[in-house]
């Protein structure tokens, strides 16, 4: 692989490099960072990449599959040093951030199922929801202000690479939801219908909340179809809720159920 880039990064960028883990650090550079090869490889496809540091093994093994000019070959310490995992990678990529996706309108929800997020915090969380949305074929996603970043290094890294295909869109939730138009807007609560009996539509919006505090009541009077992912049994004792990547997965699976 040739090399377009320095072999060793220079002060000046090992420094934008730290400054990723900040929402603001991102801003200001443009970029994100990606790790391993699944990820990596993933994200190529649809994202500029500015650099790429890998170990010689690496270089080696992916020589002709991973095609790109600016690959620079360095010592595992390097390695060590630019990443935020427990584990030291064989590689490690540094992406231009793409530009903001616009909100899907009515008619695209009407047609088909769409996420929004209200107020998920948890970069891990995040990233889960974005690989179930990708698997589930849902690509679009809403998102409030004051959720976590889509591009924070530990969602991108959960989400193994559904950042490719899947588009994150951030908004004042509240008046995206008052600017829709006849369009069924879904929400999972600890009091609402039964999803696994309940119809559920091909398209439409559903709203998973945020973690500790589920669906904030802004949000939740735009709700027309409140919903319940039950424990089983009914009358057992069990956990006070789930996990919102959990929660999240099991609902896109039966509004994709209702389909086959």
């Amino acid at each position: 692989m040739n090399s377009d880039i320095p072999n060793l990064p220079s002060k000046r960028l090992l420094k934008e490099f730290a400054s990723l883990d900040d929402s603001k650090g991102r801003r200001r550079t443009g970029m994100f960072v990606a790790e391993g090869t699944k990820c990596i490889s993933e994200l190529l496809v649809r994202f500029e990449c500015e650099y790429i540091y890998c170990t010689k093994e690496w270089s080696e093994e992916h020589a002709g599959k991973i095609v790109a000019n600016n690959i620079a070959v360095v010592p595992k310490a390097v390695l060590r040093e630019l990443t935020r995992l427990q584990a030291t990678p064989p590689v490690v990529a540094f992406f231009r951030l793409p530009e903001t996706a616009d909100a899907p309108g009515t008619s695209y929800i009407a047609e088909n199922l769409t996420l929004a997020l209200d107020r998920v915090q948890d970069p891990g969380n995040m990233g889960t929801i974005l690989r179930c949305c990708d698997w589930m074929g849902v690509r679009r996603v809403v998102a409030s202000h004051d959720c976590v970043d889509a591009f924070n290094p530990k969602a991108v890294q959960a989400s193994m690479g559904a950042l490719a295909r899947v588009d994150v869109s951030y908004v004042s939730l509240p008046e995206y939801l008052a600017s829709l138009g006849e369009v069924e807007v879904y929400g999972t609560f600890l009091g609402g219908e039964n999803i696994y009996t309940a119809s559920l539509s091909r398209g439409g919006l559903l709203v998973m909340g945020n973690e500790g505090q589920g669906i904030s009541s802004e949000v939740a009077r735009y709700v027309s179809r409140r919903l319940l992912i039950p424990s089983w049994p009914p009358e057992a004792e069990a956990v006070e809720s789930l996990n919102v990547g959990v929660a999240t997965a099991i609902a896109l699976s039966q509004f994709r159920a209702r389909i086959f």
